[in-house]
């Protein structure tokens, strides 16, 4: 290699489809002779690949502010290369290679290839479908495809990454054929829609039926669906994780709003009514399901009245897990154009009240299960407990079950245990395992 066989830094910001997208790259970079790391602070690792995010204000500029710190670095000799990857650098390439000349190379969300090339390594085609995942051993993302074709009003993911395109049933057996036999047993499936999975190659949805084929895959006992888009959902999901043991009874569906005037303002293709219907339908069709939502707030024209229907649909559904996020200008997307009335500082007060309703309902909820019997799955060890997550919770994003060490038992990492819920916090459950 014309760089000397050295260390790599691979950094990933954003979301789980990016790290997803890092993993992939750090497999070639160790089958090419790196060394390889990641989201790193060793200071051996005179080459840095930063991927980026470039989603919503905030993430764009915590983007900047990583390349800064790389090149303030390389300019202190402290290391050689930089390069840049991801979606901020996909969609302000041009912009980025004049304000930061010192980047070594720009990339952007398809351009393996092209990264390998400037780092001087062969791609491994053989090596397509595996990964060096960066979770815990016991779980991994499974992106199941890429892009998105809604084209909602305030979201510049189509700008970035295209229309939806469904990565083939088969290579994703393969994929995760492959982390299970390396130790996964949690598969967590990710893409920008995954329920509109397989309609672009099938011609007709097929998450249900890449479900009853991962679930044949031995050594995966969980399966986790993620991002669900509520417009057209598919109802044969709902029948397949009311029946498929390996599937948790959890999905995060975002609606982002229940107003019809801002959901018709955020070209989101469904009205309140068929919104309110679909949850119903989702708790009948699955008994004691855990449902994930987000919520965006300030979305241009959104009223006072239309905020308070909001309020009420948060207060009479009950999510089990809600994120609420505030409105950010995206150039090149719909909403865009409108004009952006709502003050920034208003914005956040509705976050704020929002969050309020829903540390409420967590807490009822916590308190629910106390008493309770759950198969936990052991995530870590951190400070004077062993955590874990139920089915019906997400690794970094929702509840967890904290147990004492001094009561642990020799519980050994990615493990499942039986766990009996002995006291609740608003977002934490606190356990004892149960024995045999």
């Amino acid at each position: 290699m014309a760089l000397g066989k050295k260390k790599i830094n691979v950094v990933t910001l954003g979301c789980s489809k990016n790290l997803v997208d890092s993993e992939f790259l750090m497999k070639q970079l160790d089958a090419g002779g790196w060394e390889v790391i990641h989201d790193s602070d060793d200071p051996s690792a005179k080459v840095v690949v930063i991927n980026t995010c470039g989603f919503i204000a905030d993430a764009k500029e915590e983007s900047v502010e990583t390349i800064l710190n790389f090149i303030s670095a390389k300019k202190k000799g402290q290391i050689e290369k930089v390069f840049v990857m991801g979606c901020l650098s996909q969609r302000y390439k041009d912009d980025l290679e004049k304000e930061i000349p010192e980047v070594d190379g720009f990339f952007g969300v398809s351009q393996l290839p092209e990264i390998l090339a400037n780092l001087n390594t062969k791609e491994s085609p053989q090596l397509s479908n595996e990964r060096l995942i960066t979770t815990p051993n016991h779980f991994a993302f499974l992106k199941i495809s890429e892009g998105c074709s809604w084209g909602c009003s305030f979201c510049a993911i189509p700008l970035i990454r295209g229309k939806h395109l469904s990565v083939p049933i088969p290579q994703l057996v393969e994929q995760a054929e492959i982390l299970a036999s390396n130790g996964v047993k949690e598969l967590i499936l990710i893409a920008q829609d995954s329920t509109f999975y397989g309609k672009d190659i099938y011609g007709t949805r097929k998450i249900a039926g890449l479900i009853q084929e991962l679930s044949k895959i031995n050594g995966i006992e969980w399966i986790r669906i993620h991002y669900a888009y509520p417009a057209g959902f598919p109802v044969e999901l709902l029948t397949e994780m009311a029946q498929n043991s390996k599937v948790c009874k959890y999905i995060d569906i975002p609606f982002q709003h229940i107003s019809d005037s801002v959901l018709n303002a955020m070209r989101r293709g469904i009205t309140k009514q068929e919104t309110l219907d679909l949850v119903t339908k989702i708790r009948y069709e699955v008994p004691n399901i855990a449902i994930r939502t987000t919520l965006l707030v300030g979305h241009p024209n959104e009223t006072e009245k239309d905020f308070e229907e909001l309020l009420e649909f948060v207060k009479s559904s009950k999510f089990e897990r809600l994120g609420v996020f505030a409105y950010s200008p995206e150039e090149g997307t719909h909403s865009f154009t409108m004009p952006d009335t709502i003050s920034q500082t208003e914005k956040e007060r509705r976050v704020g009240i929002l969050m309020e309703i829903q540390r409420e309902i967590s807490a009822e909820i916590n308190r629910n299960r106390i008493g309770k019997q759950f198969k936990v799955i052991i995530d870590r060890e951190e400070g004077e407990y062993i955590v874990g997550r139920s089915q019906f919770d997400s690794p970094e994003v929702d509840t967890e079950v904290l147990i004492s060490k001094a009561k642990a038992n020799k519980i050994t990492l990615g493990s499942f245990v039986t766990c009996k819920i002995i006291e609740a916090d608003d977002y934490d459950l606190f356990g004892e395992v149960e024995t045999p």
